[in-house]
């Protein structure tokens, strides 16, 4: 595959040509189609573009459901206002469990964020249930003279503001648990937004801002090379893909633990026996050990669960952000 092509564009390519590398279907899947409760096309709507990890998730999921429902299952980008737009199409349409979503916690997040969100993200869907874990970590340039995380909250807390810090945008993820790194380490540093992750990556690389919170896979190749400094994983555990890599907790600053997480949804009062079918499908789907392996691959690890586990992450989720943001003092645009 060229290098020359985007990040987004290698990473949407890989993830398809995976899909359908998983190719031949394994013993259990012709009974499977017979017992399927699909009996027309899907539509997975993602809400944000092709070449994120929730648009890989979709493509690899949508293209095993097809295999053992024998229906289509079409992957829909609908893309706009951190997420809304897309989330607005699932949570209006018809809750039969045709229209599904894929999509990651920024789908708690960005509610708070604004001052007309079109739906409830608890009442307005129906979770099916978690799919996949991605690990994230705090890095710096070198030219932030800290050797360790607590060096480096003894800089940020020496020269309040003095320190820049990149997202990929307002309310994503990274932005966010950045903001929450702050609280928990009593630290004053400035959010510089970006429209996307490439651009924040270049600038953290040039040194033009002096710290990022960014997917793990993402940072250790820099990481390889000297260009950045990891200060710590910011989840509950260690990374299989770095088990060097302390996370900030066993480092002194606890209370904080921030994953990207991903998950399908449907519209609310969709059947509770189409629930529990697709979550059944759903979790036999990532079991198997090729579609783990090329989930992996992308940078995240397999997490599975039920319905009942998603709805419990999705209003704590929600509620944890909300106060994060009022306690943060993020205006809602």
């Amino acid at each position: 595959m060229p290098s020359s092509l985007p990040l987004s564009r290698r990473r949407l390519l890989a993830a398809t040509a995976a899909s359908f590398a998983l190719g031949a279907l394994p013993a259990g899947f012709m009974s499977a189609r017979a017992q399927s409760l699909i009996q027309r096309p899907v539509k997975i709507v993602v809400p944000f573009s092709p070449g994120t990890g929730m648009d890989s998730l979709a493509r690899i999921v949508g293209q095993q459901l097809q295999q053992r429902s024998g229906q289509p299952a079409v992957v829909e980008n609908r893309v706009g206002a951190s997420g809304n737009i897309g989330s607005q199409v699932v949570a209006t349409s018809a809750p039969d469990g045709y229209t599904l979503m894929v999509t990651a916690n920024t789908f708690v997040m960005t509610p708070p964020l604004y001052k007309n969100v079109p739906y409830d993200v608890v009442k307005d869907f129906a979770p099916i249930g978690q799919m996949a874990l991605g690990q994230m970590v705090l890095a710096i340039h070198p030219s932030v003279k800290a050797a360790n995380l607590k060096e480096f909250i003894a800089q940020a807390k020496a020269q309040p503001g003095k320190i820049d810090y990149a997202s990929p945008g307002n309310g994503t993820p990274q932005h966010l648990a950045m903001e929450s790194f702050k609280l928990a380490a009593g630290i004053n540093i400035n959010h510089i937004p970006y429209k996307g992750s490439g651009g924040a990556v270049q600038d953290l690389l040039g040194g033009t801002v002096g710290a990022m919170i960014m997917p793990v896979h993402t940072a250790l190749p820099f990481l390889a090379d000297k260009r950045i400094r990891v200060l710590g994983l910011t989840g509950a555990e260690r990374s299989s893909m770095a088990p060097q890599i302390a996370t900030l907790a066993e480092q002194g600053v606890s209370g904080f633990e921030v994953d990207l997480w991903y998950g399908m949804y449907a519209p609310a009062k969709t059947p509770p026996e189409m629930v529990k079918h697709l979550n059944t499908e759903l979790n036999q789907i990532l079991a198997d050990p090729a579609v783990r392996e090329t989930i992996q691959k992308q940078g995240m690890v397999v997490r599975t669960g039920t319905p009942e586990a998603l709805a419990q992450l999705t209003a704590k989720d929600l509620a944890r952000w909300t106060k994060v943001i009022e306690d943060a003092k993020i205006q809602p645009e």
